[in-house]
């Protein structure tokens, strides 16, 4: 799939596609490092020091940090009406587009935050239901009158 990363209107940087993508295509796998849950907590507590945190959980309850260079899917933004998700297969995570994708379009996923974190990581999507603060679509709900 030809995918490119460049700047984001949405935050920062963003992956784009290149190409018309047909709903249901894996995209790009995302890569990094498994950690065990202990390890992501120590890092996720360390966040401060790092630009960008890229840690994916994974079924097991173990983790991936995808803060490689290789890891271009840890440019995928948030979006409160995301285009793609994320799924689980045999440890590895990939990116697969839940609708059709027109080419120049940027690629996001809902990153389902827990709603413990609402407050702290600021949304930019734009969507109609988005709440201001990056949280997982089950949840948004109890905050979209606040």
């Amino acid at each position: 799939m030809s995918i490119e990363v460049r700047r984001s209107t949405i935050h920062g940087t963003g992956v784009f596609a290149k190409e018309n993508i047909p709903d249901g295509t894996r995209i790009i796998a995302y890569l990094g490092e498994k950690i065990s849950e202990e390890e992501s907590d120590r890092r996720w507590s360390a966040q401060n020091v790092r630009d960008h945190i890229c840690l994916f959980e994974l079924e097991d309850k173990t983790y991936i940090d995808g803060d490689i260079p290789e890891n271009n899917a840890r440019f995928i933004n948030h979006s409160c009406d995301p285009n793609c998700e994320s799924e689980e297969e045999t440890g590895q995570i990939w990116i697969r587009s839940i609708r059709h994708i027109k080419e120049g379009e940027e690629l996001t996923f809902d990153y389902g935050f827990d709603a413990a974190f609402f407050g702290e990581y600021p949304c930019r999507c734009g969507a109609k239901d988005c709440v201001g603060y990056i949280i997982g679509k089950e949840h948004r709900d109890q905050f979209l009158s606040l």
